[in-house]
């Protein structure tokens, strides 16, 4: 499983991995059952803290998608198709927020804005 961390990312390590792997789960790259890494591995190919993996597949766990085996493994947990497009609204209402801060910082109108996403749109 390839994740990939940026250290001049605003977003923290852990919650980069969180978003990683939420989005293969979401896309189905990774399916139910599916084992990922162990913590100190992907920590160690990432070359990370472990306490900074631990806490992305935590919030993984808490927000069902993925549960724990003492002594197996995390594995993706199964996802209701409802849920999945719950999901996937919330990351894009995350992603539309980040966005429209983006542009509000360089001074885009929402015109320039709505231009910009209708010609992304129709790619």
């Amino acid at each position: 499983m390839q994740i990939i961390i940026s250290n001049s990312s605003k977003d923290p390590i852990y919650e980069q991995i969180l978003k990683q792997i939420q989005t293969k789960i979401l896309s189905g790259e990774l399916t139910e059952g599916a084992a990922l890494p162990s913590i100190r591995q992907l920590a160690k190919d990432l070359r990370i803290s472990v306490i900074t993996t631990k806490r992305a597949y935590e919030e993984l766990e808490k927000s069902g998608f993925i549960y724990l085996i003492v002594g197996k493994g995390s594995f993706v947990a199964e996802q209701n198709l409802d849920v999945i497009r719950e999901k996937r609204l919330r990351v894009i209402e995350e992603q539309l927020s980040a966005v429209i801060s983006n542009s509000k910082e360089i001074g885009l109108s929402y015109e320039e804005l709505q231009g910009l996403l209708k010609l992304l749109y129709e790619e």
